[in-house]
């Protein structure tokens, strides 16, 4: 059989999210900073394509293609690890704890960050020619996308931080989706579809990831982006990775996990 059953996968994922607590500080940051650039070199091919063809959907379409590339390389996102991790602990697997949930959360968000910055600053030498030229309309859209999403949100104060928590919510209820749908599969065309679908419902619905983010904001800013790293910490990062965490966990990892890791009793 090429498909698990629910049961099986969601197994699976408590077993994941054991084997991340306890993975080595190297071999965390390694595949957390993999993870950040290829999904950093996803996002400007998706803005590239919409931008040169002017077609945003047809860049929504094909942004996945990073998500399945770093997924089939056994990377690690910080959007997944809020859903794995967690689980573990929950079903009192031995030698998890609460600290090593959050150590692997911490190293996680470090390694996707360089990873993210790195792209950000190689794409930016390669647009401008080392700096020595303007950058185009591929980065002056990604610096009018920085300052849409930091100062947008701002100027509608307490709204616009839930606005943008929400929408991270939303983001990783759809991320989560295609991690565990991953595990469904047993052919690499199965997961690849698995997926493809969440991926691309969440990019073309403007939803919030932080890894992502990682990627844009720092760009942005080296662009010429009018916002600030304060901005851009405030107004973004914080409230989705916040809100990354709370929908990929309470959408998809308890949901999963309680009713087919701990299911209740059938009826007689």
């Amino acid at each position: 059989m090429s498909y698990l059953a629910p049961s099986e996968f969601a197994t699976k994922m408590v077993d994941a999210g054991e084997s991340k607590v306890f993975m080595s500080t190297r071999d965390t940051l390694i595949r957390a900073y993999m993870a950040g650039a290829i999904l950093a070199l996803a996002a400007v091919f998706a803005v590239t394509i919409a931008v040169q063809t002017g077609i945003f959907l047809l860049g929504a379409i094909l942004f996945p293609v990073g998500f399945c590339m770093l997924y089939l390389m056994g990377f690690d996102l910080l959007t997944g690890v809020f859903v794995l991790t967690p689980l573990a602990l929950l079903d009192k697997r031995p030698g998890v704890t609460i600290s090593g949930v959050l150590r692997n959360w911490g190293l996680v968000f470090i390694g996707n960050f360089a990873g993210a910055l790195t792209v950000a600053v190689m794409m930016a030498f390669v647009f401008t020619y080392g700096f020595n030229a303007d950058a185009g309309p591929i980065a002056a859209k990604v610096a009018s996308i920085g300052e849409s999403r930091t100062l947008g949100y701002s100027k509608y104060g307490f709204d616009g931080w839930m606005t943008i928590f929400i929408r991270g919510m939303l983001c990783n209820w759809m991320v989560s989706l295609g991690v565990v749908g991953a595990m469904i599969s047993t052919t690499v065309s199965g997961k690849v579809i698995a997926m493809w679908m969440p991926i691309f419902l969440f990019f073309f619905m403007g939803f919030e990831h932080s890894v992502v983010n990682m990627f844009l904001f720092p760009f942005a800013i080296i662009m010429g982006g009018n916002f600030s790293v304060a901005d851009y910490l405030i107004w973004n990062e914080i409230p989705t990775a916040l809100g990354n965490l709370v929908g990929g966990l309470a959408f998809t990892g308890l949901t999963l996990y309680s009713t087919h890791v701990r299911t209740a009793k059938k009826r007689q």
